[in-house]
């Protein structure tokens, strides 16, 4: 997200208005959303760990595929996870990505807000590329952890349809979206610790009846699986989906925090770890020597380890548990785009803060957007299996984007030469080989996962460029300089009054200096005569309560900087708020805002107001680039989906006149013409 602005020192001509202020238990902890706390852990548990805690339901029936189950296979697989689980979600994400938060949310645009700082102009790429991948799994996670555990109930009814169950779950899943994540984390809490613990219960029991399996932590033997076993390589693919939560881990930093992830990780890592131990051992006591069967593939080797009698009460735990396997990515979404509009990367959409703490967001446009995506997935790729070959591929993109600037921060940061170098070589080798196994899921459905995030980031960098040329013209000059011009043109009585108060939004944050633009619409767009003017300029803070502002006066009773600051739960009422603070000023003696025409001065009328917002176009005049004009026709139709100045401001619509100013971004070359 951007740096906050620096707080102005009130001046002697100023009103100010100290904001609320952070309360003790948030400004503890640090950057301090969440306390380490017991029901904080139990709240991580149903927020953060859904999506890599349901991957014991299909991880060890991908590795397995068809091929005959043996010993270097089970060990081999089982030792690849092992050690996946700890170098790259644990000690990439759990101990390396959460420590690089940004003022306590995570995310790889939080990693980006970081990294920008350094005045290195490819740092955009690995972000949006990585946001791009990350929402495309969000199309893919939801349907496949669902459909897993529904498929189960084939067991049971084997005539059974469970798409529209699926899509029923999706439907709801999606529509409690809007209660916030601690609501739902405290309810999701609960179940998921039933499920980590029944996971984790089913291979202890398995691990108890054939110990010889903990023999797979030794790496060899995924070194020897790799090497040896026809076509090893590529089972890296299926192995890679017991790790793709670790994304949507440091995504939802900002909703539960580091400490309370850490410390239920400890109890997650170790449920993961038994359950797939357990799982290869059921495989080797079970099935040694010969391929699995067809009811195995079915419903996959967890269901197969649990006793018939119980089979129907797993089902209802696992569905739960893959119903809060796509609260993770969902939550992780929110955040992504939040931060990308933060970050002037993405238009501005309509965001809801059901709760005190920040970090916990609900984005009702992506929410159903999201919605949309999972049932076209479940509509064209119907099984769960089908759903594997489109699964991982976008994510490991992802995975990368994220280890290229987290490795790239550290290094600016003057972490040692060696680490980092060394670090890189450990991720980079190991996610590149995820990568290239990932490869052969292309054809079979990874298209989907892959056009999706082609479309996103097209979308995203067509307006991150957008956004570069309009910089380029948006100068701020100084206000100073215009006041003799503003005395004047009040004095012109041949000009017709525009309003009586005239109020312009303002993207300069001090009295020191004025959008340019505005200075052409005052005095070249259509000379504008006010009484008075005002130069309003918003901030939202960091507090989630609070609204204050500071006026500085720019010509006496005549013209004023406002600054308003809204803490980001607070609606950003500034139409409200300006009235508010015209009145404290009349009653000051600061204005007089009684109506300075005679015939309704007499009788009290209040003066009136137009607010004007600026819409800046690119002239028709300028000569552009074939990709420059590309830029700015997707520009204009993003643009569209943008939640309004207006509507975001909360100004009436009818005291508003939005107002077209040209822009030059690449003007006509010089030529010549003789005159006849």
């Amino acid at each position: 997200m951007e740096p906050i602005p620096q707080q102005p020192t009130p001046s002697t001509n100023s009103s100010y208005t100290q904001p609320a202020t952070e309360s003790k238990s948030e400004a503890h902890n640090g950057h301090g959303h969440h306390a380490l706390t017991a029901g904080g852990v139990l709240v991580t548990l149903g927020i953060i760990f859904g999506d890599i805690g349901t991957s014991p339901l299909y991880v060890m029936k991908a590795i397995i595929g068809n091929a005959v189950v043996d010993e270097r296979l089970v060990y081999g697989g089982i030792s690849c996870v092992f050690w996946t689980l700890l170098i790259i979600t644990t000690f990439k994400y759990v101990y390396l990505a959460l420590n690089t938060d940004n003022r306590g949310e995570g995310g790889i645009f939080a990693l980006y807000a970081l990294v920008r700082r350094y005045k290195s102009s490819w740092v955009i790429f690995p972000a949006i590329i990585g946001c791009a991948a990350l929402i495309s799994d969000g199309f893919i996670t939801p349907p496949i952890s669902i459909s897993s555990a529904i498929e189960g109930l084939q067991q049971l009814y084997p005539s059974i349809k469970t798409i529209p169950i699926v899509i029923g779950i999706l439907i709801f899943l999606f529509s409690i979206q809007q209660f916030g994540t601690s609501i739902v984390g405290s309810a999701f809490g609960p179940i998921m610790m039933i499920w980590f613990t029944m996971i984790g219960g089913l291979g202890l029991k398995e691990i108890l009846a054939y110990p010889e399996i903990l023999a797979a932590i030794n790496p060899m033997y995924a070194f020897n699986m790799l090497v040896q076993h026809p076509g090893g390589f590529w089972i890296l693919g299926a192995v890679f989906l017991c790790t793709t939560g670790g994304e949507a881990l440091y995504s939802d930093l900002g909703h539960c925090g580091k400490e309370n992830i850490r410390i239920s990780w400890i109890f997650v890592i170790v449920c993961l770890l038994l359950s797939y131990f357990g799982q290869g051992a059921w495989l080797i006591t079970h099935h040694a020597g010969q391929a699995l069967p067809d009811s195995v593939k079915t419903i996959g080797v967890l269901y197969a380890m649990v006793p018939p009698e119980y089979l129907q009460y797993a089902i209802i735990v696992a569905a739960a548990a893959t119903i809060i396997a796509s609260q993770a990515l969902i939550s992780g979404c929110f955040t992504l785009v939040n931060e990308a509009m933060k970050l002037k990367l993405w238009i501005n959409m309509k965001v809801e803060y059901p709760t005190q703490l920040k970090g916990q967001i609900y984005i009702p446009a992506i929410n159903w957007f999201l919605l949309a995506g999972c049932i076209v997935v479940v509509g064209i790729f119907k099984k769960s299996s089908n759903m594997e070959s489109a699964y991982g591929l976008a994510i490991i993109f992802d995975m990368l984007m994220t280890s290229s600037l987290l490795l790239y921060y550290m290094w600016m940061r003057r972490h040692s030469k060696w680490k980092v170098i060394g670090l890189g070589i450990l991720f980079v080798s190991i996610e590149l080989a995820f990568l290239i196994s990932n490869m052969e899921k292309f054809a079979h459905g990874g298209w989907f996962s892959l056009s999706v995030a082609a479309v996103l980031f097209t979308m995203v960098f067509a307006f991150y460029q957008g956004k570069r040329l309009r910089k380029k013209h948006t100068n701020f000059v100084s206000l100073d300089e215009y006041v003799p011009m503003l005395q004047d043109l009040m004095k012109d009585e041949t000009i017709p009054t525009e309003s009586t108060n005239l109020v312009y939004m303002s993207m300069a944050d001090n009295k020191s200096k004025i959008d340019k633009n505005i200075i052409y619409s005052i005095f070249r767009k259509r000379p504008k005569r006010a009484d008075i003017y005002w130069f309003v300029h918003v901030d939202i803070l960091d507090v989630p309560l609070g609204q204050s502002y500071k006026v500085d006066t720019i010509i006496p009773g005549k013209a004023f900087f406002v600054r308003l600051k809204f803490g980001f739960k607070v609606e950003h009422k500034v139409n409200r708020m300006f009235k508010k603070i015209v009145a404290d000023m009349q009653a000051n003696g600061e204005v007089d805002e009684t109506s300075h025409y005679p015939s309704l001065k007499k009788h009290g009328i209040p003066a009136d107001f137009k607010f004007i917002l600026l819409n800046s176009r690119v002239s028709t005049d300028d000569e552009l680039s074939p990709f420059n004009q590309w830029v700015v026709r997707v520009y204009r139709v993003i643009k569209k989906l943008s939640l309004s100045t207006t509507e975001d401001f909360g100004l009436e619509v009818g005291n508003v006149e939005v107002e077209t100013v040209p822009i030059n971004i690449a003007p006509l070359k010089d030529f010549q013409m003789k005159r006849e």
